[in-house]
């Protein structure tokens, strides 16, 4: 898959779980789950022990799942995720080495920035997109708004106080795509055996999007 076709696909799927767990099983049986829902873009986190197999298992198992890699502080992390699957890399924060090393694989980079300073350093690094986090600390949807005001050209995907209240508000904001947090990836849900809540609000995240799209094209 090209880098454009996965930007594509981020885009039109317009969320990006973003996947925390305690172990590599765990964390699949989310990925099951939210995919079960329809979302099936995941962004497994660098925080998940075993993360890089996460990703193995996933890239061998699940195809149709797109994959990316979150929290890589740095270029060797980067490497190591895209050579076992990531087809794109997250950020909290921006670093231009692995901007540059994602580039040298034609790999989506997506680091992270708060003020609007930090925000086109990040796009003039070669940001395919800009992570805005945590976007709820700074207002949120309106904070969001505000930033693409005078930088319609960035794209950005808002992280942090995303949830199924405020998801359009941030659609309306003109978010790229939705970082959801523990709103989606319901690890509690899933430590009493119940996926089904986590697949029932990935199918409601995408109607949202998918109402948001229809009505944005008519």
């Amino acid at each position: 898959m090209t880098k454009a076709a996965v930007l594509a696909s981020l885009k039109e799927i317009g969320l990006v779980p973003v996947l925390r767990a305690e172990s590599v099983d765990k964390a699949l049986a989310l990925a099951e789950a939210i995919a079960a829902g329809g979302v099936t873009v995941l962004e497994i986190t660098m925080t998940v022990p075993g993360a890089i197999q996460v990703m193995r298992k996933l890239a061998e198992q699940r195809p149709d799942i797109l994959i990316g890699a979150g929290t890589v502080l740095d270029p060797e992390t980067a490497r190591a995720c895209i050579l076992e699957g990531a087809k794109f890399v997250v950020s909290p924060a921006l670093n231009v080495k692995t901007i540059e090393m994602c580039h040298r694989y034609s790999i989506a980079a997506l680091p992270g920035a708060l003020t609007p300073t930090e925000v086109v350093n990040a796009w003039e690094a070669g940001a395919d997109v800009v992570k805005i986090f945590p976007a709820s600390a700074m207002g949120g949807a309106k904070y969001l708004s505000s930033l693409k005001a005078p930088l319609p050209q960035v794209e950005m995907i808002p992280t942090g106080g995303v949830s199924l209240a405020t998801a359009v508000e941030f659609l309306q904001a003109g978010a790229f795509a939705l970082g959801v947090g523990a709103d989606l990836v319901n690890t509690k849900a899933m430590a009493e055996g119940k996926p089904e809540i986590v697949t029932e609000s990935a199918k409601k995240y995408l109607a949202i999007v998918r109402e948001f799209q229809g009505k944005k094209a008519s």
